[in-house]
């Protein structure tokens, strides 16, 4: 089974209005047609306007960056579920680290959220990763597994299938630091053996695993020619439509 080659841009608390109205644009005109699946993860207040724009491309989709564990209620300031798809979501974002730092989510949270996006038909894009004094200290493998284990591992063989892991070590992110080729390689491949043992090879051979942390134009050839590195999460580099445009033709 052919995986899935995804590069989700992931803009964070970025742009005004206007400003994503101009890059969600200028990345669908500039995109072509291909087998890679680009995903743009804008705040919320853009993803009504933008799902005009990537229904101008077969291969250009739309995520949100997180969603509530709840369908509705007295929620102050959170987003569901259906009002995402509502507007033509069809992937969210799920314990970024950002997430995890400031908003105190964890994999018990997380495992709650995922059940709510696959519930209303979306798919989850599920992030995991370490720290740098975990890395240092050896355990980064153990951490990864038991995020992965604690958030995705209740679910069925079938829903399992339908989510994307995003690595991203917490220590790459933002700081123009990169791992390595063979650091990337190295812990997608401990996930694809982790999923493998549990759901079996078939669906671990399905299931895109991407690398996020510092993706740029000038490495993500080299990422993404590795053989368990399906894809990027990319933050700072897809505030920029020609960088993002040249990071998914890096396939």
């Amino acid at each position: 089974m052919k995986r899935q080659h995804i590069v989700a841009g992931n803009w964070k608390m970025n742009k005004s209005f206007e400003e994503g109205k101009d890059l969600a644009e200028a990345v669908a005109a500039g995109l072509s047609e291909s087998d890679t699946l680009a995903i743009l993860a804008p705040p919320f207040i853009h993803l009504s306007a933008l799902s005009m724009a990537v229904q101008q491309k077969l291969n250009l989709r739309l995520a949100a960056q997180n969603c509530h564990q709840e369908n509705s209620g007295a929620y102050t300031g959170e987003i569901a579920v259906d009002m995402l798809k509502s507007v033509g979501v069809e992937f969210v974002i799920l314990g970024h680290s950002e997430r995890r730092e400031y908003f105190g989510e964890d994999e018990a949270l997380l495992a709650k959220k995922v059940d709510t996006v696959l519930a209303a038909g979306l798919k989850p894009i599920f992030c995991c990763g370490e720290k740098l004094p975990i890395r240092e200290a050896g355990t980064h493998a153990q951490l990864v597994a038991d995020q992965i284990k604690g958030a995705l591992f209740h679910l069925s063989a079938e829903d399992f299938g339908k989510v994307i892991i995003a690595y991203e070590p917490v220590w790459a992110i933002g700081t123009g630091v990169t791992a390595s080729p063979a650091q990337a390689q190295e812990m997608h491949a401990v996930i694809r053996k982790l999923v493998a043992e549990q759901y079996g090879e078939a669906i671990a051979e399905g299931t895109s695993i991407l690398y996020g942390g510092s993706v740029k134009p000038a490495n993500a050839k080299e990422l993404f020619s590795q053989p368990d590195v399906d894809g990027g999460l990319v933050g700072g580099a897809s505030l920029k439509a020609q960088d993002f445009l040249a990071i998914i033709d890096s396939f």
